[in-house]
């Protein structure tokens, strides 16, 4: 065999091997980061739910107490009317909350999976019909509801909606990654969502536990 035939094919073999090792350093990473980001999720998970476990419990505690506890001078018997709107405006709560949060958990899964460019086909649904059924629910008990409140929880769905509909335009951009113009596009996207989701949905989470505390604790 002539010389630079033999030089030609170690030539490319080392170019597929230094291919093989890149390629196996960004799967590490990425998985790395992942784990990681997969581990501050849950860590936040816990925390939203313990707060929303303490306020349900604190709300109860607190109403077993009025009922139980002496009446203010001149005020005569309870009122039936003001516990009617209390219970209404509760149940509102423990209806909407839960699929508040069941959309913000599955959008995130469908937002890693996004970035870690694994399949979202059942992901990318489930967290469509989560933002569906809040949306749904919540014109359902709207009336029971205070403003405020209403108006936190038509924010935080609008918010992830937004996050959704970016991530899908990432993806459709990253299908045409070889235009620069596509790439740039793709980044904003990018940015987009993850600053929907990380910053102002989880502050709006937040906000939305202390407000539903405030008007339960009262």
């Amino acid at each position: 065999m002539e010389p630079d035939k033999l030089f030609n094919i170690f030539s490319g073999n080392h170019v597929i091997l230094l291919v093989a090792v890149a390629a196996l350093i960004v799967a590490i990473i990425s998985a790395f980061v992942s784990t990681t980001a997969r581990s501050k999720l849950a860590d936040r998970v816990n925390s939203i739910k313990m707060r929303v476990d303490s306020l349900w419990n604190d709300m109860d505690e607190l109403r077993v107490s009025h009922f139980n506890g002496p009446k203010p001078a001149g005020s005569g018997a309870h009122d039936p009317t003001a516990t009617e709107r209390f219970s209404s405006e509760k149940a509102a709560y423990e209806a909407i909350w839960p699929l508040i949060w069941s959309l913000h958990d599955k959008l995130g899964m469908f937002l890693r999976a996004v970035e870690a460019d694994d399949q979202t086909g059942e992901l990318r649904l489930e967290a469509r019909n989560a933002a569906l059924t809040a949306r749904s629910t919540l014109n359902r008990v709207r009336p029971f509801c205070h403003a405020d409140i209403d108006e936190l929880i038509t924010q935080l769905i609008d918010n992830h909606i937004k996050a959704h509909l970016a991530a899908c335009q990432y993806m459709d951009l990253r299908k045409d990654s070889l235009s620069s113009s596509s790439n740039h596009e793709r980044a904003v996207q990018k940015e987009k969502f993850r600053m929907l989701y990380d910053g102002q949905s989880k502050e709006m989470l937040d906000q939305l536990v202390s407000h539903i505390r405030e008007r339960m604790l009262r």
